[in-house]
């Protein structure tokens, strides 16, 4: 094909492609990657039973968390009611509980994810985390003639300029597992004036996206297709969190009781790229780091900044703790310690309950 039919090509398809419409009610993920090579769990026995993590009647920290797995009674692996799952809400929140120990639950969500389009590249069976690698939902491009004829002869052509990726964490209860799923999002924009060049930023989480996924998961896991999105579009989102300063530190007050509010900063920390390494339920605490959420690392975006001290290069990650301290039955706080359980008081401190806050909105 010469130079003059080739910009012919191009041109038809971008007029046909400005005439076309979206199919934004479907979801076709595509990864670009190569599935890795993931290292086997080490031995889980050999873990480290620090006394700081033991919670009674079950926990969710790394240790008891696969303590639970080993000791979890069987359950059915195959749904007769519906009764088996269940999706809970709170604000813009969704998240499964499920009535099955977590062991039974990894290898099917871990076969939904990968038959959803993407490759696994975090695997933490002792922390209950797994994290998708970055993805384009091909959905949302053009479906117009040319590339429904040719196919994959311009697929190449096309490109939404964004990426999704998405975390699942699993926290055992005491009648099974709670299932947790967080989007993280980046989008390509232009970084020069003649848009000549492009750069990858984050972009806001998308909380329909959760819950599509969440629903779909329940359908892997059982339910109907009609009783998931009966399930999945109950309920309405209340606002239930706001920002104060109680004696000279910043904290987020949720008017909910402890465990909702333990699993709706758990679910937040997930989205707005914290990453959890441990938590002690009993002590209401998360063990967090930040990684800014970045798939080609060549800028720090919004949130690496956010960590940066004038000296115009990121610092390495901080390591904070994420205090959620029950105050009755209706209500409770979040508050920010530093890496040694300190209260911290800091501009940073400020930034990150506002970022939880704005998330639990």
């Amino acid at each position: 094909m010469n130079t003059i039919s080739r910009f012919a090509l191009l041109a038809l398809v971008a007029s046909l492609a400005a005439c076309s419409v979206l199919e934004t009610d479907k979801i076709d993920y595509k990864s670009a990657g190569k599935a890795p090579t993931l290292e086997v769990p080490p031995d889980l026995t050999q873990l480290s039973r620090d006394n700081r993590y033991a919670v009674p009647g079950g926990a969710v920290t790394a240790n008891s968390y696969q303590q639970g797995l080993a000791n979890a009674p069987g359950l059915p692996t195959a749904l007769t009611n519906i009764g088996d799952v269940r999706m809970e809400r709170s604000g813009s929140q969704r998240w499964l509980v499920i009535n099955r120990p977590a062991d039974q639950l990894w290898d099917p969500v871990k076969d939904f994810w990968q038959e959803s389009g993407f490759l696994i590249t975090t695997e933490q069976r002792n922390l209950g985390i797994m994290e998708t690698d970055w993805a384009e939902n091909r959905a949302k491009l053009p479906q117009d003639i040319i590339r429904g004829t040719l196919g994959k002869l311009v697929e190449s052509m096309y490109s939404t300029g964004e990426l999704d990726r998405f975390r699942t964490r699993m926290e055992r209860t005491p009648n099974g597992t709670e299932i947790f799923i967080s989007h993280r999002g980046m989008q390509e924009v232009y970084s020069s004036s003649r848009q000549d060049q492009t750069v990858w930023q984050p972009r806001p989480s998308d909380p329909e996206l959760e819950t599509e996924f969440l629903r779909r998961l329940m359908v892997k896991l059982g339910v109907s297709q009609e009783q998931s999105k009966v399930i999945a579009s109950a309920g309405a989102p209340v606002q239930t969190a706001r920002v104060a300063n109680v004696g000279g530190q910043p904290v987020v007050q949720i008017s909910e009781g402890f465990e909702r509010a333990w699993r709706r900063v758990g679910l937040a920390l997930d989205r707005t790229g914290f990453t959890v390494e441990d938590r002690d339920r009993a002590a209401g605490t998360y063990f967090v780091r930040y990684v800014p959420p970045n798939p080609n690392k060549s800028d720090p975006g919004f949130f690496g900044k956010l960590f940066t001290f004038g000296s115009g290069k990121t610092e390495a990650p901080l390591k904070f703790r994420i205090l959620v301290k029950g105050q009755g039955d209706a209500s409770s706080t979040v508050s920010v310690l530093d890496g040694n359980g300190a209260p911290d008081t800091s501009a940073n401190a400020q930034r990150i309950v506002q970022v939880i806050a704005d998330d639990l909105k």
